[in-house]
């Protein structure tokens, strides 16, 4: 694991869009494509928008990349609360990418059917090979979930690589999500992290004694992969050690 800290949101941004961009270019040259699983929310917000800026949109081959979505809120892809419908307007339209490189979760079906295609979609594109995503990218809410591993979830316990339902009893409402060991197959994983509210989940992720069930997100840790967090400074804040490890 490789911490990585700046002093502004901007900085994080930059850094971990160059960072993108090198994982790109380097799954292109050693596999011929590069396949991204996006993470919704409005830090991601900010960093897709960055990747499709003059500062960037010309630094990666975009016909040779792949976009899947690390979890998913179960509303329709017109809705405004979708995860594909922030990435569509911030990403890839701005960028036109071609529609049979992206690849959605289908939420026109039921919540367990839509998961168990999306687990059959998934192991389509890598042909039967191990599902290892060149890059998963994650963000950290402040109750310490990541994608949709929420704390005290059955998803929690689940040791398959695939895409699992998720019901969040506190909301009312379904979510669908890649489940951790299919995230920790990863070549690489990079949480995106900025802002004071986020420093206490960032403390108890990094720190503290292993609690997956209040802590999800120190479920991921990829088992042959690289974990890089790009904090900033406030999310930081309560570290005790900033040394990369």
């Amino acid at each position: 694991m490789k911490i990585n800290i700046f002093n502004t949101e901007t900085e994080v941004l930059a850094n971990l869009a160059a960072y993108f961009v090198t994982i790109a270019d380097n799954a292109i040259v050693e596999r011929g494509r590069f396949s991204v699983a996006l993470s919704g929310g409005s830090s991601p917000k900010k960093l897709y928008e960055l990747l499709s800026s003059p500062a960037f949109k010309e630094r990666v081959d975009w016909q040779k990349v792949d976009f899947f979505f690390g979890d998913e809120r179960y509303v329709s892809q017109t809705d405004s609360n979708s995860n594909y419908l922030m990435a569509k307007k911030a990403l890839f339209e701005p960028l036109k990418i071609e529609p049979a490189h992206i690849f959605a979760v289908n939420t026109s079906l039921e919540v367990d059917n839509a998961a168990e295609q999306y687990t059959a979609t998934i192991t389509k594109y890598f042909a039967g090979s191990e599902m290892r995503f060149d890059l998963v990218l994650l963000g950290l809410g402040d109750n310490s979930h990541t994608a949709s591993l929420f704390p005290h979830t059955t998803v929690l316990h689940d040791i398959s690589p695939s895409v699992k339902a998720v019901y969040l009893e506190d909301q009312k409402k379904y979510r669908i999500t890649f489940t951790a060991p299919l995230i920790n197959q990863a070549h690489h994983v990079a949480f995106l992290v900025y802002g004071d509210a986020k420093a206490t989940a960032v403390h108890h992720i990094i720190e503290d004694e292993r609690d997956f069930e209040n802590f999800p997100a120190q479920l991921i840790a990829p088992l042959e992969g690289n974990l890089q967090w790009f904090l900033d400074a406030t999310a930081a804040s309560q570290l005790k050690s900033t040394i990369s490890r």
